[in-house]
C-alpha cells in the first residue's frame, strides 16, 4: 500500500499519512511509523495523535512526551493544535512515568484552553493521572470542576479511590451516583474485591443482578476473586452457573479466575474440569493451575502438565508462581528443565525470577546449582542475596550463609529484615546460637530495624537451644509488640528438649490462645509423658480428638523415567507397594543391625 501511494503520488497527503503511520505502529515497527511522520511535510493533529499513541502503546513514555512537547512548542497551526485525543495520551505518559509534575503542566494547559477544558475524556484522564500518583485531593479537585460529570468521570473518581485503597469513599461516592453502567458497578465490585471486603463484593454483586444489570467479564473475575478470598465454594458455584449461562464461562480471563477460585476453595478436580474446557490458555492460567497444585498439595500434578506450557509465552509474574509451585517438588531434572524454560523466555536477570529458581534449587538439594544461578545475575538486590542466605540456612550451613552476609555487607545492598530473619534461621539450623544473638544485635542496634514477632521467635528458639529458657522468657515479657504463635510456639520446643514442665505450660496456654496447633498438643503431650505425667497426656489426648485436629500427613515424592510417584504414610495404594514395603523391611533390618533404633522419646505420645 505504501508503495503505491508513493507511485500515485499521495505520499505527502495527510490523510494517508496517517492511516499509513497507525498500520506501520500497529503491524510493523514503531520506526516505520516515525518516518512516515518525519517524512511528511503537512503534519495535522491526526498525524500527531496516530504517533503519539503508538509510542504510547508500546510504553515508550519517554519518547511519548518528548513528541508531545515538540508537537505543543513549535508554535503550531490550528489544525496542528492538541485535542481531546492528544492530551489524554500524553497524561497516560505521565502515569507511566509517575511524572506527576509533567502532568500538572499539561493541566495548566487544559485550564488555558477553552475548547477542552470541560471535555470529560479529558477530565477522566486527568482523575487517572492524580489518583495514580496518589494524588486524591486535586483529582477531586478536577471532578468537582464538572456541573454534570458523565458516568466515566464517577467511574474514574470510584476506580481512584479504590487504587488508594480508600474504599469506604469510593462506596460513599458510588451511592452518589445517579446513573450507573456495567463499568461502574464492576469497578465497585472490584474496589470490595481487592481490598478483601469479600461480604461487600458479593452483596454489590448480588444486587447488581437483581437490579437487572448484566455482568462483563470484569464484573465476574472479581466477584470469583472474592469467592476465593472467602474460600465461599457455595456462591462461587452459583457465579460460575451464571458466567456460563451469559456465556462468559469460556473467557481466558474468567476461567482463570474460575479455576484460582476452585483452587482456593480447595476443589481442585472442579478447577482441572474447568481448565480442560478451555480452548485458549495464557501463561496466567497455567500460573494459577500450578499454584493451585501446591496449595492443595498436589505439586506433583503439575509435572504431568509441564510440557505443555512450552508454547505458552510467561510473564516474570506467572514465572515466579510457576517456580515457586514446582518447588515443592523438589525435583532436580523439573528444576533444570524450569530453568532452561527461564532462560529461553528471556528472564535470566529478573531478580524475582533469580530469587525464586535459588529457591527451587535449594529445594531440590542442589545448592551448587543454586549458588550459580546467585552468582550469574548481573544485579544483585535484597531479594538475590535474601534468597542465598535462605538456601544455605535450609540446609544447615550457616557458616556459608554467614559469609553470603558479609559479602553483602560489602556492597552497595542494605539487609532489610527478612535478611535477617533468613540469616538466624540459618544460625539456628547450623547450631551457630551465639552468632545468631549476635545478628539479632546487630538489626537492631547497627541497622535500626524493629523486630517482628517472627524475629522474636527466631531469639527465643536460639536461646532455648542453649537452654537459657528464663532469659527467653524474660525477652518475650520485654516485647514491645504481643508475642505470636511463632514465639510461644518456639519456646514450647525448647521446654520439650529440656523437660520444663513449668515454662512448657505457660507456653503452651498462650499458644492455644491464638492457634490450634496440633503440633503444639503433640509437644506438650511428650513433656508430660517424659514427666510420666499420663493422666496429663490422656487429657490432652482427649482434646486433640475433641477439637478434631488432625496430623498433616507426610507426602514424599519420585522421579523415575519421568513419572512421578507419590506417597503417604501407610500408603497400599502404588501398584508396587507390595515390592517398596519388602524393601523397607530389609532397610529395617539393617539399620538395627548397624545399632541404629528409633528415637523412643519422639513417639510417646503414640504410645
Amino acid at each position: 500500500l505504501h508503495s503505491l501511494i508513493l507511485k500515485t503520488g499521495f505520499a505527502h497527503d495527510s490523510f494517508f499519512a496517517t492511516k499509513l503511520n497507525t498500520f506501520y505502529a500497529k503491524y510493523a515497527s514503531l520506526d516505520h511509523a516515525r518516518k512516515v511522520f518525519d517524512e511528511t511535510p503537512h503534519k495535522t493533529v491526526y498525524l500527531w495523535n496516530s504517533t503519539l499513541r503508538g509510542y504510547c502503546r508500546e510504553k515508550q513514555y519517554e519518547d511519548t512526551l518528548y513528541l508531545f512537547n515538540h508537537m505543543i512548542s513549535k508554535g503550531i497551526a490550528n489544525e496542528e493544535e492538541p485535542d481531546n485525543f492528544t492530551l489524554p495520551i500524553a497524561l497516560k505518559a505521565c502515569v507511566g512515568l509517575q511524572a506527576v509534575g509533567y502532568g500538572k503542566m499539561i493541566h495548566g494547559f487544559v485550564i488555558k484552553n477553552k475548547k477542552i477544558v470541560f471535555d470529560m475524556f479529558v477530565g477522566a484522564a486527568l482523575i487517572e493521572l492524580y489518583s495514580k500518583c496518589g494524588q486524591m485531593g486535586d483529582a477531586l479537585k478536577v471532578f468537582k470542576e464538572f456541573d454534570r460529570p458523565d458516568v466515566v468521570l464517577w467511574t474514574s473518581m470510584v476506580t481512584g479511590y479504590e487504587q488508594n485503597r480508600s474504599v469506604r469513599v469510593a462506596g460513599n461516592l458510588f451511592r452518589e451516583m445517579n446513573k450507573k453502567d456495567v463499568i461502574s458497578w464492576s469497578s465497585m465490585v472490584a474496589c470490595y474485591a481487592h481490598n478483601r471486603a469479600v461480604v461487600e463484593a458479593l452483596d454489590l454483586f448480588n444486587k447488581m443482578i437483581v437490579k437487572g444489570v448484566e455482568p462483563n467479564s470484569i464484573t465476574f473475575v472479581s466477584a470469583l476473586q472474592a469467592c476465593a478470598v472467602a474460600s465461599n465454594l457455595e456462591e462461587g458455584k452459583k457465579i460460575h452457573e451464571h458466567a456460563a449461562k451469559q456465556g462468559f464461562e469460556l473467557e481466558v480471563s474468567v476461567s482463570t479466575a474460575l479455576i484460582d477460585m476452585y483452587m482456593k476453595c480447595l476443589s481442585p478436580d472442579e478447577a482441572v474440569n474447568v481448565f480442560k474446557q478451555m480452548h485458549t490458555k495464557d501463561v496466567v492460567t497455567w500460573a494459577a493451575l500450578f499454584s493451585g497444585y501446591a496449595l492443595n498439595g498436589m505439586s506433583y500434578k503439575a509435572m504431568g502438565v509441564f510440557d505443555m506450557l512450552n508454547d505458552t509465552k510467561a510473564d516474570a509474574i506467572a514465572m515466579v508462581k510457576i517456580l515457586t509451585a514446582c518447588a515443592e517438588l523438589g525435583i532436580l531434572q523439573q528444576a533444570v528443565c524450569l530453568h532452561g524454560y527461564v532462560l529461553r523466555s528471556g528472564f535470566g536477570n529478573n531478580m524475582f525470577v533469580g530469587a525464586s529458581l535459588i529457591e527451587l534449587y535449594s529445594k531440590c538439594g542442589s545448592l551448587d546449582n543454586a549458588f550459580k544461578v546467585f552468582e550469574e545475575m548481573i544485579e544483585k538486590d535484597i531479594v538475590i542475596w535474601s534468597a542465598m542466605i535462605a538456601s544455605y540456612g535450609s540446609h544447615g550451613q550457616g557458616e556459608e550463609a554467614l559469609k553470603i552476609f558479609y559479602r553483602m555487607m560489602n556492597s552497595d545492598v542494605k539487609p532489610n529484615s527478612v535478611t535477617f530473619l533468613s540469616l538466624m534461621s540459618a544460625c539456628s539450623h547450623a547450631g551457630l546460637i551465639v552468632e545468631g544473638i549476635e545478628v539479632f544485635d546487630m538489626m537492631v542496634n547497627q541497622y535500626g530495624l524493629d523486630p517482628s514477632s517472627e524475629h522474636y521467635g527466631m531469639m527465643v528458639d536460639l536461646l532455648g537451644r542453649m537452654g537459657e529458657l528464663d532469659k527467653a522468657m524474660e525477652i518475650i515479657n520485654r516485647m514491645p509488640i504481643p508475642a505470636g504463635p511463632d514465639v510461644w510456639g518456639a519456646l514450647l520446643g525448647a521446654c520439650r528438649i529440656h523437660q520444663n514442665t513449668k515454662i512448657g505450660e505457660v507456653a503452651a496456654k498462650n499458644l492455644f490462645c491464638l492457634e490450634l496447633n496440633h503440633a503444639g498438643y503433640i509437644l506438650l503431650s511428650n513433656i508430660y509423658a517424659l514427666d510420666e505425667k499420663w493422666g496429663n497426656v490422656a487429657k490432652i489426648r482427649s482434646k486433640i480428638k475433641e477439637r478434631g485436629l488432625k496430623k498433616m500427613i507426610g507426602q514424599s515424592v519420585v522421579e523415575v523415567r519421568r513419572e512421578v510417584h507419590s506417597f503417604v504414610a501407610d500408603d497400599r495404594f502404588h501398584l508396587e507397594c507390595e515390592q517398596i514395603y519388602e524393601l523397607l523391611r530389609h532397610l529395617d533390618i539393617k539399620m538395627r543391625d548397624e545399632g541404629n533404633d528409633l528415637d523412643a522419646e519422639s513417639l510417646l505420645h503414640d504410645v
